[in-house]
């Protein structure tokens, strides 16, 4: 497995990896949104076995309030997927590892993440992974 910090064809094939994770999106839109974000506030990192793209994992630095920080900037995972045939091989840790690395060259501290409340896999892949849960929220619309 090789992890490298996503760039050119390498981020392209990290966006389609992104669209699996986030679908909804028009063709192209994740990408075009990462290429707009400067290197200095935002990393992808794509994981590939023999060539074959398995996962990505995208973090940012966020400046603004983050729920159980006392810093600022504060690394932040924005997302993070493995491919179904690769995962519990280390992978997403290996990714979450890269991410951690970059945040730590940017002067950060403290590193966050989210997850929905009903995705247990993903809680469990992040108190695996040393974090501990800040809190929880229902959040609320309404039309006027």
């Amino acid at each position: 497995m090789k992890i490298i910090r996503a760039e050119g064809e390498t981020l392209a094939q990290a966006a389609l990896l992104a669209d699996e994770l986030f679908p909804g999106h028009a063709p192209g839109e994740l990408l075009a949104e990462w290429e707009e974000l400067p290197r200095t506030e935002c990393a992808v990192f794509f994981a590939a076995e023999e060539g074959f793209p398995i996962g990505f994992a995208q973090c940012q630095l966020r400046s603004d309030y983050v729920e159980g920080t006392g810093t600022s900037p504060v690394g932040y995972l924005e997302g993070i997927y493995v491919r179904p045939g690769s995962r519990r091989k280390g992978v997403a840790r290996a990714l979450l590892s890269a991410c951690e690395g970059w945040a730590r060259e940017q002067g950060c501290t403290e590193f966050a993440s989210d997850c929905e409340l009903k995705n247990e896999n993903s809680a469990a892949f992040h108190l695996a992974s040393g974090f501990a849960e800040a809190n929880r929220i229902i959040c609320f619309t309404k039309r006027l």
